[in-house]
């Protein structure tokens, strides 16, 4: 038995260039997309840092809720409940929170509209009381002692 060697055919140089550089082209296109977009955000989160004022209610970037008390060139102080103040970096200030717009206001009605609204009233049991003051807070469970068989 005879080996017999036979080259095999081989494309022509071109053809071998153009794929080596479509990928590589591909990822240069796609790292220069995702800087674009980061650098983006890099601005945009400046541009809300800088808008910081005293009064304005911003989100944390770890979730915390709080309302603007004062700013300086690292620093923002927080106040995220009332007399709770705490200092965050002004990088960690995530978004602001666009101020509510009032809630329009019912007239009352006066003198003869007056017995009329109380006619069609409905009254409603226990509706002008505050279910949350008349609760008292549970106190924490315990795991249980021992197993039952």
């Amino acid at each position: 038995m005879q080996l017999i060697a036979v080259p095999l055919a081989s494309s022509g140089g071109g053809g071998s260039a153009f794929t080596f550089l479509l990928p590589l082209i591909l990822i240069v296109g796609m790292i220069w997309f995702m800087s674009r977009t980061q650098r983006k955000q890099r601005a945009r989160q400046a541009q809300t840092v800088a808008a910081l004022t005293p009064g304005t209610k911003v989100i944390t970037t770890s979730g915390l809720v709080g309302i603007v008390e004062e700013t300086d060139d690292e620093y923002v102080t927080l106040e995220i409940s009332e007399g709770v103040l705490v200092q965050v970096v002004k990088a960690a200030v995530g978004r602001v929170i666009p101020e509510e717009e009032p809630a329009e206001t019912i007239e009352e009605p006066a003198g003869d509209d007056l017995a009329e609204a109380a006619k069609d009233s409905v009254d409603v049991p226990d509706a002008g009381k505050d279910k949350a003051a008349d609760k008292v807070q549970d106190a924490p469970k315990l795991p249980p002692t021992h197993t039952e068989n």
